[in-house]
């Protein structure tokens, strides 16, 4: 079970007496299973209240007066309203248990191996594959600062540049140049790199150099002073914060792919990703599973989408956050758990490594 649920919205369910809760409940589980208006007739037989169709009636008239739901132009049945989804979600919806001890045996194989970005990478694609929505991961900001960094010679002026962080996690760098350098400088000039700088940001090392390495030779100082350019970039790129799998299953949701303007909408998202870190940096500052339902704010590209997330630790720090992105109209109580529970083993996983 999530350890909680946040709140984004001061709801107004104390307004509700427990027959328009119950009525307000059954409509919107009613429309997340077959997405169709629904009519107080049809209210009467699935609410399990002892109701008249008149009272039923006026029951979803004052619900749609507060704004809780909305009657389509095209039907005589109401469908959930933004405000309607948050007061479900956050006050009447029953999340699913599930088997927890079994899906987690399932998934710590999946979670245990690799290196943390092959970890990440398998985290979104089991939110993807257990919600049959799109699943995403922000992942760990890196750390500035190297732990040590190598130089290989591909060819003549071509030089892969090695960045080791902290954590053990590695990015590479072509570096092109004007000279060609010889195994044995290449060398020289990493020991000399990690030697003097290891442990320090890019930044640092960069006005560092400017002072201490005129004593050498100027070649020597042109291979240094480009690894720290190369690696300032790598460190500083955020091309793949975001890991995101299973895009393609949103296409087959007919409440996001509607029309072209909806899927141009959702794809730029994708593409973009900028709202996407925006909302997870959110998310990542709250704790537990947190909800956010398209059309409350501008954090959610679409009002036909929401988003369900959880943040993720290393040894107890919060590090990133994790999601599924599905229609507002998905079936909540499936989908937090699986939330929940990726995150709680993501957290171990990417722990154990850093331990």
């Amino acid at each position: 079970m999530p350890s909680r649920i946040a709140t984004h919205y001061n709801t107004t369910i104390m307004q509700l007496d427990i027959r328009a809760q119950t009525l307000l409940k059954a409509l919107v589980e009613r429309y997340i299973a077959d997405g169709q208006p629904v009519g107080s007739r049809e209210l009467s037989k699935i609410s399990g209240l002892d109701l008249s169709p008149a009272t039923i009636r006026n029951i979803m008239a004052d619900l749609e007066e507060m704004g809780f739901v909305a009657s389509p132009h095209t039907s005589a049945g109401r469908v959930p309203t933004p405000r309607g989804y948050r007061v479900f979600v956050d006050t009447l919806l029953t999340v699913q248990t599930i088997d927890e001890s079994g899906l987690e045996s399932k998934l710590q194989s999946t979670l245990q191996t690799g290196s943390s970005q092959k970890i990440i990478s398998n985290a979104a694609q089991i939110l993807s594959s257990l919600s049959e929505f799109a699943g995403i991961v922000l992942t760990p900001r890196r750390e500035s600062v190297f732990q040590q960094i190598d130089f290989l010679r591909l060819s003549e002026k071509r030089i892969l540049l090695v960045i080791v962080g902290p954590t053990g996690d590695v990015q590479n760098r072509l570096l092109l140049t004007d000279v060609d350098y010889s195994p044995s400088q290449l060398i020289q000039a990493a020991n000399y790199i990690n030697q003097n700088y290891g442990g320090l940001s890019f930044d640092e090392v960069r006005i560092r150099l400017q002072s201490e390495l005129k004593a050498l030779q100027d070649d020597m100082t042109r291979l240094m002073q480009a690894a720290v350019e190369a690696g300032s970039d790598a460190m500083n790129d955020s091309s793949d914060d975001v890991v995101i799998s299973g895009e393609r299953n949103l296409l087959s949701v007919s409440d996001l792919s509607s029309n072209m303007v909806s899927l141009r909408k959702l794809f730029d998202m994708f593409e973009q990703k900028t709202s996407l870190m925006q909302l997870l940096d959110v998310s990542s500052k709250a704790t537990g599973v947190q909800i956010f339902i398209g059309g409350e704010s501008n954090l959610v590209a679409m009002d036909q989408m929401s988003v369900v997330t959880s943040p993720y630790t290393v040894n107890g720090k919060v590090v990133g956050t994790l999601g599924v992105i599905g229609p507002t109209r998905m079936a909540y109580e499936r989908v937090i758990p699986i939330v929940d529970i990726t995150a709680k083993l993501l957290s171990n996983a990417l722990s154990h490594i850093h331990t």
